[in-house]
């Protein structure tokens, strides 16, 4: 997989850049995820920590918890990464918020306790009613 990934908002007011490969994606169903992005799903790439960098624009952060930050665009609303403490070496970006989504395809189902009932995406992977984290 690509080593170098590149993505941004909407509006382009926020660019970042991910050196490393994206190894671990997973499409969450969790609610939270739901309400944030304001889609049925949200598909994170959990990277290295060390390896994401804001390249322009200041993002937006939405303490959601005393364990979790999500970074959007004031702008535009782009929701484009989270960081939790409860794994503190890796911060996760959106997959659609990057320029080439198709390098990044899941490789499990998270949070599926709170899956829509109707809902059918990548039946072929795996799934977990929560998070186990690698």
């Amino acid at each position: 997989m690509k080593v170098e990934h590149q993505g941004g908002c909407q509006c382009g007011a926020l660019r970042y850049r991910i050196d490393a490969p994206l190894e671990d994606i997973a499409h969450c169903h969790c609610s939270v995820c739901r309400r944030s992005t304001g889609g049925i799903l949200t598909t994170w790439g959990t990277v290295p920590r060390e390896t994401f960098h804001w390249l322009s624009g200041t993002p937006k952060a939405f303490k959601l918890s005393a364990s979790c930050t999500r970074y959007f665009c004031a702008d535009c609303g782009a929701h484009l990464a989270l960081f939790t403490s409860l794994s503190p070496h890796t911060l996760d970006a959106t997959v659609a918020s990057l320029d080439e989504p198709e390098q990044a395809p899941a490789d499990r189902h998270i949070w599926v306790g709170s899956r829509l009932p109707w809902l059918r995406v990548d039946p072929q992977l795996p799934e977990e009613d929560q998070e186990i984290i690698p």
